[in-house]
């Protein structure tokens, strides 16, 4: 079985976290103390230009590789290893059951035969890998495998925005797979952290909002709705008259005309939290659950002032904004300030990052 990248494995050496989203190219790069304790050395942030990335996919290579390459310059590191990861949606998992006993080859052999019937496209035009889970608990003789299958060319076009910005790719990861390790960093600081606590992320995108929701360490429900932060932007361009790129500047200092706040902004945050408050009757309506104890709120949106306070009103459970680093000492060169604001846009950069310390 050729696996170009492994989707599992990075090598134990300096990697950067790099995110490429529909609106933005982030970096984290982060190191470990002699205490075993994550330090977040350096990050950055670079906006695309508009359509440079859509639903997931590269449409302008040169513009991505672009902004991947100024956002390496900003980042101010020596490293050129990075972890990225591919859209979910573009992903294609399936946990299996195996004799434990069978050797790595014996192991690649039936999980191809595996991949066979899950699969729609030929095991040709795809990435496939694999990862043991750990033995089956009701059967301890037997693992569970983890497959993971990707079309070539989505994993390529990757590969080649890092390689044209002469970075060298190690590891290509699942995009829920990264926000999920950074999802656990956030878990771990909330004060009633339990196995009963079931709590959702909320991640506001451009185009859309994708809700994780967590009950101890097991993912539980996701979803994805279409409403996103890029419906603010075009409801500046449409009041001003401005471009995208002046409309985005608006939504991201905060500020704009007199009017700006009670005739945009507002009924905006508005909107988003009764997405919230709908997100959360999906989750309740399908699964067997009737609570859900935290909000954590992700992505650029949740870097709107009183955000969390809205939501929270709304949906009448108690909200926090993502900041995957507050456990960590900052190097002297970041500044707390901008990295409170920040951090919420981060979670699957910081979430790549980490992959620097698996084993």
């Amino acid at each position: 079985m050729q696996v170009d990248l492994s989707i599992f494995n990075p090598k134990a050496r300096p990697l950067i976290g790099l995110d490429i989203s529909t609106s933005a190219i982030k970096m984290v790069e982060l190191t470990e103390s002699s205490k075993g304790e994550f330090r977040l050395e350096r990050y950055a942030i670079e906006y695309l230009p508009k359509d440079a990335v859509v639903d997931g996919n590269i449409v302008n290579l040169e513009q991505v590789a672009e902004a991947v390459r100024r956002c390496w310059k900003r980042l101010g590191t020596a490293t050129k290893y990075v972890a990225m990861s591919l859209p979910t949606a573009a992903v294609i998992t399936k946990k299996i059951i195996l004799p434990g006993n069978l050797r790595e080859t014996e192991m690649e052999v039936q999980v191809e035969s595996e991949a066979n019937q899950y699969i729609p496209f030929a095991l040709d035009e795809v990435n496939l890998d694999f990862q043991v889970i750990g033995p089956v608990p009701s059967s301890p003789d037997e693992v569970e495998v983890l497959i993971a299958a990707s079309r070539k060319e989505k994993v390529e076009d990757r590969v080649a925005c890092a390689e044209a910005a002469e970075l060298k790719p190690l590891v290509m990861d699942v995009e829920s797979f990264a926000v999920q390790a950074a999802f656990n960093l956030v878990l771990a600081q909330l004060s009633a952290r339990g196995d009963d606590q079931v709590v959702a992320l909320v991640d506001v995108g451009a185009v859309a909002t994708k809700v994780m929701v967590m009950r101890g360490d097991q993912l539980v429900y996701s979803r994805e709705q279409a409403f996103g932060g890029g419906q603010l932007t075009q409801d500046i361009m449409r009041a001003y008259g401005m471009s995208s790129e002046e409309a985005e500047a608006v939504k991201r200092s905060g500020s704009g005309p007199e009017n700006y706040e009670p005739e945009l902004l507002r009924p905006f945050v508005e909107n988003l939290a009764l997405e919230v408050s709908r997100a959360l009757q999906f989750f309740f309506s399908s699964t067997q659950f009737n609570q859900v104890h935290h909000i954590i709120l992700a992505g650029g949106c949740a870097a709107i002032p009183g955000i969390d306070e809205i939501v929270a009103t709304r949906t009448q459970v108690p909200t926090v904004i993502a900041n995957p680093f507050a456990g960590m000492v900052p190097s002297s060169r970041i500044r707390p300030r901008q990295l409170m604001a920040d951090a919420p846009l981060l979670m699957g950069a910081c979430g790549l990052a980490l992959r620097r310390f698996d084993q």
